[in-house]
């Protein structure tokens, strides 16, 4: 079994020193998807929402989220991301949200990119709750990273990063 990093011999929660470790180029995509009713998705397509425009806020609650993931996950070390872009789509049932961040730096960047969008997810939530309680945030995972020790991943079915 592989050695979990956030432990310590004594099994204690740690960060990870990453002091001596390298700077590399780093990115990560993640997507997920609320699925809503037609009329809720009818109105965030329009920009009719009672709240506005959905997706400009959900953007910007993304990008903020990814840039306080270290304060919201425990263990994640603080980043200085180059880049966060949210890009949504729109699916017969569904608004669909996707992550990319980047930077170059010692540690990884899946947290960010997964923060990210899954705020994003709930920002549309709050936003068009009004139209639709029964909204549901599924489907949340990463889709690609590329960079660091362990080099580039992409999951299953996805096209290579």
């Amino acid at each position: 079994m592989t050695k979990l990093t956030h432990l310590d011999d004594h099994g204690n929660a740690r960060m990870v020193d990453v002091g001596a470790k390298a700077s590399t180029a780093r990115q990560a995509v993640a997507s997920g998807r609320i699925r809503m009713s037609p009329e809720a998705l009818a109105a965030i397509r329009s920009g009719d929402a009672p709240k506005g425009d959905v997706l400009a806020v959900a953007r910007i609650a993304g990008i903020m989220a990814a840039k306080k993931t270290a304060e919201l996950i425990p263990l994640c070390h603080p980043l200085a991301l180059d880049a966060v872009t949210l890009d949504f789509a729109f699916e017969s049932d569904a608004v669909r949200a996707t992550a990319t961040a980047s930077l170059t730096g010692k540690t990884g960047i899946e947290m960010e990119a997964l923060t990210a969008t899954t705020v994003a997810l709930l920002t549309i939530y709050d936003m068009a709750k009004a139209l639709d309680k029964a909204m549901v945030i599924e489907d949340v995972r990463l889709l690609a990273k590329r960079g660091g020790k362990s080099g580039d991943w992409t999951a299953p079915g996805q096209p290579p990063a």
